[in-house]
């Protein structure tokens, strides 16, 4: 029988290993700064994800500054936010915007552990599971600021077809050009599976649809029962991306 005084058994038998500052959330989120709703299901909603994450807000980093002016002097900034996540125990970083696939290589030789910059990295993997003849696309929140160095950093074939939310009423203003801070969900929704009808139309070849702004998620059903096809985003990506830092463990039982 256990003894009640001592449920750890005798000293010695079970250790607990320090050296981080915070523990059960080894999956870190580099934020930009913004201060539109994030609603259940969005990057920024703690919400959404299955298992916690550590926050840490890129102060300056604005989305237009990301998306409309290629996050233009915040390399050196992102960085040091990337390793303080590091410092406090993140065994991982992702961030909260596509577009930051253009610092992919230099976050990830700048920490030491990996880095997922944006859900547009599922490009190629998607690639891999369509039949022949077919091919991803990627709906994004800017097409005119999505550039060749964005898909490099990431190995996107820069041939991969594109349909932003730019010329919509409510998803871009709202988000990238603060225009308000309150975010009408039908009209986001409607801008996001209209570009998503647009790509698909334009480009009878795509057979699945990455969704590139992170702020997409809670429309991804919706573009799916629009699209009828496959739909990936930012939180099929962190999922995957944190059930490697956290496999299940199947010795426990059922």
């Amino acid at each position: 029988m256990n003894d009640p005084v001592q449920p750890y058994g005798a000293p010695g038998t079970h250790v607990a290993r320090g050296g981080k500052a915070l523990y059960g959330a080894p999956l870190g989120i580099l934020m930009l700064e913004a201060r539109f709703a994030r609603v259940y299901g969005e990057m920024g909603h703690a919400r959404t994800w299955p298992f916690p994450v550590i926050y840490r807000i890129v102060r300056g980093a604005s989305p237009d500054r990301v998306v409309c002016d290629g996050a233009r002097g915040l390399l050196d900034d992102f960085i040091a936010a990337a390793r303080d996540l590091v410092d406090l125990g993140a065994e991982a970083i992702t961030t909260n915007c596509g577009f930051l696939s253009i610092y992919q290589a230099e976050l990830a030789q700048a920490v030491s552990v990996p880095v997922a910059t944006s859900s547009m990295m599922q490009v190629p993997w998607v690639q891999a599971t369509l039949p022949p003849g077919k091919r991803p696309g990627i709906v994004t929140i800017n097409s005119a600021g999505l550039t060749p160095a964005h898909l490099n950093g990431i190995n996107v074939p820069l041939d991969t077809p594109v349909a932003g939310t730019e010329d919509g009423t409510e998803f871009f203003r709202t988000i990238i050009k603060a225009e308000k801070q309150d975010l009408d969900l039908a009209l986001a929704c409607a801008d996001v599976v209209a570009a998503a009808r647009r790509l698909v139309r334009e480009n009878p070849d795509v057979g699945a649809i990455v969704l590139e702004c992170t702020n997409m998620s809670p429309y991804s059903a919706a573009v799916q029962a629009a699209s009828g096809l496959p739909v990936y985003d930012i939180y099929s990506m962190v999922t995957w991306f944190h059930a490697g830092l956290r496999p299940r463990n199947f010795t426990a039982g059922g």
